[in-house]
């Protein structure tokens, strides 16, 4: 380690250079709500949602809650990207016992699914420097109990999802709403949708809008955070297909080495599939046919991986969830954005909702596939999600009509069991 004093230095001046880059005024749901007080937690969710923010906003308050008047420039905290080439000289147990030697807390590594053997540093780290506190981001298909160098007892692991619809909105109009418990929603939805219209037609937004010209704004173009530094729609789709291709070719890979082109081809191929046939019901000795492949076990791992990455939602039925991971009976995309930007023409206005609503559902709740309705949650509640005008007839099967609800869209307020889709983007 005496060798590399300089390579340390300048760990540290890229640190300090990227704390003040990426920090940012907005703070997501995740760092408002999540207890981080654990001694090393790790951060997975899908490329481009807000981890590096998060983990950069994690280390300043560690300096702010010190009074420390330096903030960035602190020797308290450092940020480490783990592919970044200065790393290919300096193992992460040099850097950090370098980085506790000379006073260091807050240890943040971002996408340590880039590094090898992260596992057993990681471990070794944790271990050794007793007082060191260790704060890690990885993509969402990152298996924490994967190797050897199990981490399931030592580290906690949180996982983040894009936008919602209510931060969206926050972002958009500078408004401040607080998020809605599925209970307070469903017994209090009108009174709660109108508390909302009120505060947003105040808004003091240098564009004003209506909360359903945001929403379909929202459900195009709303889920990634990164959005709001690009200049137009079409960059934005251009940027979230970019994103999809690095993860399917390098996050995927950097996870399951034994991934090979042909084999991430073929994943692509399935994504495609998926992406212009959603809701997409699995015919997996038809998808064999198609893939070239030559079993079902295959495509299966294929359809895991591209749910592991949150780019797919397999959902089953409520009798067979059990197996749900295994053989799904519907699959739809991880949220609308995708739909907009993969499927080969414009998506189907219905299928754009139940996308919407199970993003959003999927996030604190469990979602299964009723016999009568489109989704039911956590054992209980039953959805049918559609128009303005969308009747009850298809929930007239459930024995208890009380916990049944109609999910409308193109509705501000509703009333009774009609519930507007839009305020289902204020869970989280």
């Amino acid at each position: 380690m005496q060798d590399n004093p300089m390579l340390i230095e300048d760990l540290f001046r890229l640190s300090q250079q990227f704390l003040i880059a990426k920090n940012q005024a907005y703070r997501r749901y995740f760092i408002k709500t999540t207890d981080l007080s654990h001694r090393m937690n790790i951060i997975v969710g899908a490329r481009g949602i807000g981890k590096t923010t998060t983990l950069v906003q994690v280390l300043l308050d560690h300096v702010q809650s010190k009074n420390d008047p330096e903030l960035a420039q602190s020797t308290r905290i450092l940020y480490l990207q783990a592919d970044h080439f200065l790393m290919k000289t300096l193992t992460l147990y040099e850097i950090a016992e370098y980085f506790v030697q000379h006073g260091g807390e807050y240890l943040a590594i971002d996408e340590i699914h880039k590094y090898p053997h992260w596992s057993m540093e990681l471990k070794s780290i944790f271990d050794t420097f007793e007082h060191l506190k260790i704060l890690v981001s990885g993509s969402s298909a990152l298996e924490i109990a994967k190797g050897s160098h199990d981490l399931s007892r030592r580290a906690l692991v949180f996982r983040m999802a894009g936008l919602s619809f209510r931060e969206f909105l926050e972002i958009e109009q500078g408004i401040s709403f607080n998020p809605i418990t599925l209970q307070d929603l469903l017994g209090q939805h009108a009174s709660i949708a109108q508390d909302i219209l009120g505060r947003l037609a105040h808004s003091t937004a240098t564009e004003q809008t209506t909360v359903l010209s945001a929403f379909k704004k929202y459900l195009e173009e709303g889920y990634y955070p990164y959005r709001q530094s690009l200049n137009s729609k079409a960059h934005y789709q251009m940027a979230l297909e970019q994103n999809i291709h690095v993860t399917l070719e390098s996050d995927l890979v950097a996870i399951y080495p034994e991934l090979t082109g042909r084999s991430i081809s073929r994943i692509k191929k399935l994504l495609s599939l998926i992406a212009n046939q959603v809701p997409f019901i699995p015919n997996w000795s038809k998808m064999v046919a198609i893939l070239e492949l030559g079993d079902v076990r295959t495509v299966k791992q294929y359809f895991q991986y591209l749910e592991s990455a949150e780019l797919v939602v397999g959902l089953s039925s409520h009798s067979k969830k059990l197996k749900a991971l295994e053989n799904p009976e519907k699959v739809f995309l991880n949220n609308s954005n995708l739909l907009y930007t993969l499927a080969s023409q414009s998506p189907e206005i219905g299928t754009v909702r139940e996308t919407f609503f199970a993003s959003m559902l999927t996030v604190q709740h469990d979602l299964t596939l009723p016999s009568s309705g489109d989704f039911q949650v956590d054992d209980e509640f039953f959805f049918e999600i559609g128009g303005a005008k969308k009747s009850f007839q298809q929930l007239a099967e459930n024995a208890n009509l009380q916990k049944s609800f109609v999910v409308a869209d193109n509705i501000e307020v509703g009333f009774g069991q009609r519930i507007p889709l839009w305020l289902f983007g204020f869970l989280y």
